[in-house]
């Protein structure tokens, strides 16, 4: 039986940061008995200063990255943070990951943007070795090799252990996957699944890709919750950030958000929202979001919902 929990999703920061607001809302979610809260990173803020911040003005709930970008740091620098950040909050922290898309990874970190599903999981065993301090780390894989001893190497690296010993060797590790090929490896090598669109009412759209899930494994869907008497005025803010997911981020070749939706049921849809949002008409193409398409697909926003799933989910 799957137990569930609540979490606070505060995401990334806007053209303005958030003052106190963030810390405040994460105390009254730690009052009310909330699991866990999670930031996030995009192009602006990282997720790590305000994930410590946060954690420094609260005591028990859980502190999560939803997600850390793969391509923003090396996986040992990923693990340095994570393992500081943990000692800091006396073992509180979850470590989200995720790979972004081809805009974000080759646009702004200036890095190619090749074999997502590979790049995951030499990135995750790394992180995992310098955890659990057992040997010097080393790995000879493509993209993240240590040492390096590619071009430009002096050939004088050696594999290191780090110097602080971690705190906890099991740092929770989810991965926010949506291809099938990363969600199928997300239930073979991580704790949890960080699912961009998700819905109760469609658990076959995923249920092969988690049949590898072990006991314990973690689904942490965002939903968004919007009182509000007005059908109409409640839905505008799911419509609004499933327009833009879809539309606009990513690009008009490859939108990830935008072929998920075209799994879910909804390929049409997903066409005429990414054609209007990329001609200029950003309030047409929310308009196009159909209704129906939010009973099925649930949208990154406030309210963060975890499932314990077990090893037959």
């Amino acid at each position: 039986m799957a137990t569930l929990s609540l979490g606070l999703q505060l995401g990334y920061w806007g053209a303005l940061a958030p003052g106190n607001t963030h810390v405040e809302m994460a105390q009254e979610a730690e009052r009310l008995g909330f699991d866990s809260v999670w930031t996030a990173e995009s192009w602006g803020n990282d997720c790590f200063t305000p994930l410590a911040w946060i954690g420094a003005h609260t005591s028990t709930i859980r502190l999560g990255t939803s997600v850390a970008q793969l391509s923003a740091r090396t996986p040992t620098a990923c693990a340095m943070a994570t393992l500081a950040l943990d000692h800091l909050s006396g073992g509180r922290m979850i470590l989200g990951l995720g790979v972004s898309g081809p805009q974000v990874v080759e646009g702004w970190y200036g890095q190619p943007y090749s074999k997502p599903v590979t790049r995951t999981r030499e990135y995750v065993d790394i992180i995992r070795q310098v955890l659990a301090r057992k040997a010097p780390v080393t790995n000879d894989g493509e993209f993240y090799p240590l040492p390096y001893n590619g071009p430009g190497a002096w050939g004088m690296g050696k594999p290191l252990k780090p110097i602080t010993h971690p705190l906890r060797a099991d740092v929770p590790i989810f991965i926010g996957a949506e291809g099938p090929k990363n969600v199928t490896q997300t239930a073979q090598i991580a704790d949890g699944w960080l699912p961009l669109y998700y819905s109760p009412y469609r658990q076959e759209v995923y249920a092969d890709q988690l049949v590898d899930a072990k006991e314990g494994f973690e689904i942490s869907p965002t939903v968004l919750v919007n009182i509000n008497d007005d059908m109409e005025q409640a839905l505008y803010p799911v419509k609004a950030m499933l327009g833009f997911y879809i539309g606009g981020m990513g690009a008009a070749k490859r939108n990830f958000h935008k072929e998920l939706m075209a799994r879910m049921g909804f390929p049409e849809e997903a066409d005429r929202i990414q054609e209007l949002f990329l001609a200029g008409k950003q309030d047409e193409a929310v308009a196009a979001v159909p209704d129906l398409s939010l009973i099925h697909i649930s949208e990154p926003t406030r309210l963060l919902r975890r499932s314990r799933m077990p090893s037959s989910a």
